[in-house]
């Protein structure tokens, strides 16, 4: 069973409530459909009624009856959202007549649900931008406790199967933070390590810290922030399996690996890849999906304490399909995670 069937069984096997707060965008919406019609996930649209069940109608998408559709504007549970609102942001001088009218925005909406235990995970992006989809998440859902780094994470569906889990890799952070510090890219590699478990679902991510040096090869202070980010992942995560710094070809490849790092747990048997920026991790996943022809899923946003996601304005139908469904993934990892 390929990653993406993989990812679609376990939605299905424990349905997750996902919130579309752009539930009159076309893409989210014919999405949506696909969504309810194969039992991927309890579909929860936001926007106005009328609007959406039109558009549903013309497009023909028999299947948004089965949706929960809520109208931020005339929201029974709007007063609760607003109260709730203010007390998570009075520190920061709100209002309650202030909360009152953001909870009218869909995506202050979903993530208010999501903190109230009304939804399990938010998927946006499609209309809007990063900035819009993240803010209302880092106000109101806030990140996981102990990390203070939001990022992002790319899953790569590669052809080349003796890399990897079968041609499969996972690399962050590809979406948000610019140049990490060393707390932060120790805490990329934490959060792509879990990533990697709850999305892709390796059993046994092994963490490659991306550098231009393998083990002091090179001499140079964004060598010794690598190394350094690496022993501080050791110590936020003692059950993480991770080395750096290596090369890409060091990481992925075991010959080059037991070249260039004898002895390294990590070197030639990597499936998940921590790039020291996010300037190497966006042109890097790019060249891997164009060059390589890779199918490239995310980014898959991490950090945040429940799962919200970001999609491309320039995203397609599969593309929102397939992030309802990693987003029902993370959901219910982390559920796991929290009975433990």
């Amino acid at each position: 069973m390929d990653i993406i069937s993989q990812l679609i069984t376990r939605a299905r096997a424990s349905k997750q409530r996902i919130v579309l707060p752009e539930g009159s965008e076309g893409r989210t919406l014919r999405a949506a459909d696909r969504a309810i019609a194969e039992g991927l996930a309890d579909i929860i649209l936001l926007g106005d009624p009328k609007e959406i069940k039109s558009l549903a109608a013309e497009w023909n998408l028999m299947n948004i009856g089965g949706a929960t559709i809520i109208d931020p504007s005339n929201n029974p549970k709007a007063e609760t959202y607003a109260e709730l609102l203010a007390e998570l942001r009075k520190k920061k001088g709100m209002t309650i007549e202030q909360a009152r009218e953001l909870v009218k925005d869909p995506l202050y909406l979903g993530c208010l649900m999501i903190k109230s235990g009304d939804a399990d995970g938010q998927v946006a992006g499609a209309r809007n931008t990063t900035g819009d989809v993240l803010r209302p998440a880092l106000q109101i859902i806030k990140t996981t406790p102990g990390i203070t780094c939001v990022s992002g994470a790319m899953l790569l569906l590669t052809k080349a199967q003796e890399y990897g889990e079968d041609g499969v890799l996972v690399m962050g952070d590809v979406a948000v933070t610019p140049v990490p510090d060393v707390e932060q890219l120790a805490q990329i590699a934490v959060c792509t390590a879990r990533t990697a478990k709850a999305v892709a679902g390796f059993t046994d991510p092994r963490v490659a810290m991306l550098s231009f040096s393998t083990k002091g090869s090179a001499k140079h202070e964004c060598v010794d922030k690598v190394v350094a980010a690496t022993q501080r992942a050791r110590e936020l995560d003692p059950t993480l399996k991770v080395d750096g710094d290596l090369q890409a070809d060091a990481a992925l490849v075991p010959s080059v690996g037991a070249s260039k790092a004898p002895g390294s747990p990590i070197a030639g048997n990597a499936n998940v890849l921590v790039v020291p920026n996010l300037e190497v991790g966006n042109i890097g996943y790019k060249l891997v999906q164009r060059l390589g022809r890779a199918e490239a899923i995310g980014p898959i946003l991490q950090g945040i304490a429940r799962p919200v996601n970001d999609l491309s304005r320039g995203c397609s139908t599969d593309d929102v399909y397939k992030m309802i469904a990693v987003t029902a993934n993370q959901a219910i990892a982390l559920k796991e995670m929290e009975k433990q």
